[in-house]
């Protein structure tokens, strides 16, 4: 069961949540869907609106769902759900069928947009800007070590709602 609360009243933190707990990232619709496990990526104010930036890299197949929707969500769990974040982090929907092996229940908001139901978090979000990560724009040159010219796509999306555990 899930209480909606605004984005202000988030207590968590967002370097905790992200770095440490990790995130489903996950888009599609009742139909297809797919999720991927992130731990890169961060939360603020932009244009005058609460938004999550989210990174994926083109040849997730995440990204193919992320590109077609409008809208995913970010969904935060409990510990005991670590090797379920793990399996979605290394294992590709195309080859497994991630729902199935994790055990996780998909449920869906109003719109159509898919999350986990055993989640403690959920950041429905709706997609504002999106542009590709470029070697050029690289200004410090450690960070290259993240790359073999495999840039990910940053998502800029407004946080529209927020679901919170009871």
């Amino acid at each position: 069961m899930f209480k909606e609360i605004l984005p202000r009243e988030l207590a968590d933190n967002p370097f905790k949540l992200i770095g440490d707990d990790w995130t489903l990232v996950t888009s599609g619709t009742r139909e297809s869907f797919n999720t991927m496990t992130a731990s890169w990526g961060g939360v603020g104010i932009m244009w005058g609106a609460p938004v999550a930036i989210t990174f994926i890299r083109p040849q997730r197949y995440t990204f193919e769902f992320t590109e077609q929707n409008d809208y995913c969500s970010l969904c935060f769990f409990d510990e005991k759900y670590r090797s379920a974040l793990k399996l979605c982090g290394t294992k590709s929907g195309r080859d497994v069928d991630k729902v199935k092996e994790t055990g996780l229940t998909p449920a869906f908001t109003e719109e159509g947009v898919p999350y986990f139901e055993e989640a403690r978090l959920v950041l429905i979000c709706k997609k504002q800007y999106a542009q590709l990560l470029s070697e050029e724009s690289v200004v410090d040159e450690s960070i290259k070590k993240w790359y073999d010219n495999d840039y990910h796509k940053m998502y800029i999306s407004q946080i529209v709602k927020v679901l919170k555990a009871e």
